[in-house]
């Protein structure tokens, strides 16, 4: 039997280890040939060590040199071509972009492009309308045809671009996020109800995270008294171009209104020891924090778009706010602080939200049953536990 190859292609090896080891697996279990590919990072050991196949691609983050990106596509196409995959599947902008234009160019049979929510690009500042101006009609000329299907993980983004002719309708599956463990995240029993119930925000540091408006919250909310404490947990993305200033994050720390927890990587503990889950985001596809945080029993406030709205049932596991409203955020997560059996009620519903929708099993067999549709996987494929 002739065993088929998939590559999985992130644009950043910390994407590739923290989200899709566990697609990675399943798709090994069913069968294929499973080489992820992406550029050279401080993951990519933790990758080979997690025993994957890894090649690395010759690509900055943050290039813009329009040299260096030409370059990287070039190697892209190398590699397609050495290593003939039956089928590739692109995550975040420039893999999408980049790879269906490899994949064209090497006569790959099958292309999967994954967008995990439509980031910076799809903002409204200038510099991202210039850059889309360019990459939405690569993608619409690379990317047609029935080579191509495209996964989002909300139905908002997916009408965004269908809306702007970027992909076909015909030929989109929406799979709501990366899928949460729910053995690993697990509700803390016996919570005892804190006189300082701890608030939680955890997301790489960049501004459109709303990182600014959970410490302005916190500030508000230290000004009129409120009992709290306020942890904010994540690394700054200088790849990004929406990157927290290093300056700005000192004035932070220094004024003591949250606790700057920096990387961890002990998540399941660190929400296991929170009372509250925020984010305030600009946009999302479907956060993994948030998963992990529902899955943990914990209440939620977040912003009202359309990534968050697919795990916060307003009023029901949590509390929703317009994007950018400081004042709003202060507003709701001071309600949530100031009534503990509102927490408890709340957090229950999370959970039940978590095991309901978004298990890591029921997300990797709607992945699995992408790559049997688009002949990738036989029909009758399984893995143990999917």
């Amino acid at each position: 039997m002739v065993i088929k190859r998939v590559l999985l292609i992130a644009n950043w090896d910390w994407v590739l280890y923290n989200f899709r080891l566990p697609l990675a697996r399943a798709l090994e279990e069913a069968g294929l040939d499973v080489i992820l590919v992406c550029p050279p990072g401080e993951y990519f050991e933790r990758i080979k060590e997690a025993g994957f196949q890894l090649v690395a691609w010759e690509l900055e983050r943050r290039s813009t040199s329009p040299f260096k990106e030409w370059s990287a596509m070039r190697h892209l196409v190398r590699l397609y071509r050495e290593l003939k995959p039956d089928a590739v599947h692109h995550f975040t902008i420039k893999p999408i972009v980049y790879g269906s234009v490899a994949a064209r160019l090497a006569g790959i049979p099958r292309v999967l492009n994954n967008f995990t929510g439509l980031g910076f690009l799809f903002t409204d500042t200038l510099k991202a309308r210039l850059l889309r101006s360019l990459v939405a009609p690569v993608v619409r000329l690379a990317a047609r045809g029935d080579r191509y299907v495209t996964l989002f993980q909300n139905e908002h983004d997916r009408d965004q671009l269908i809306s702007h002719h970027v992909v076909q309708a015909e030929r989109v599956f929406v799979i709501p996020g990366t899928g949460v463990d729910l053995e690993k995240f697990a509700v803390q029993r016996n919570r005892k109800a804190r006189q300082a119930p701890v608030v939680l925000m955890a997301a790489r540091l960049l501004l459109d995270k709303g990182v600014r408006e959970f410490v302005e919250a916190a500030s508000q909310m230290r000004q009129a008294g409120v009992a709290a404490t306020f942890q904010l947990a994540g690394q700054i993305d200088e790849g990004n171009p929406a990157h927290v200033p290093p300056r700005v994050l000192e004035q932070w720390v220094a004024q003591g209104v949250v606790e700057f927890l920096g990387h961890r990587a002990d998540m399941p503990e660190l929400l296991r020891q929170a009372d509250i889950a925020v984010l305030p985001s600009y946009h999302e596809g479907v956060p993994l924090f948030l998963l992990e945080a529902a899955a943990s029993g914990l209440p939620i406030v977040a912003t009202d778009i359309a990534g968050c709205r697919m795990v916060v049932q307003e009023g029901e596991n949590g509390l929703l706010v317009p994007v950018g409203d400081a004042e709003a955020l202060a507003t709701a997560l001071k309600r949530l602080i100031e009534n503990p059996k509102l927490r408890v009620r709340m957090g229950d519903n999370s959970r039940m939200v978590a095991a309901s929708k978004f298990s890591i099993d029921s997300i990797l067999e709607q992945y699995l049953e992408v790559y049997r549709k688009f002949g990738i996987l036989d029909a009758g494929s399984t893995v143990a536990g999917v």
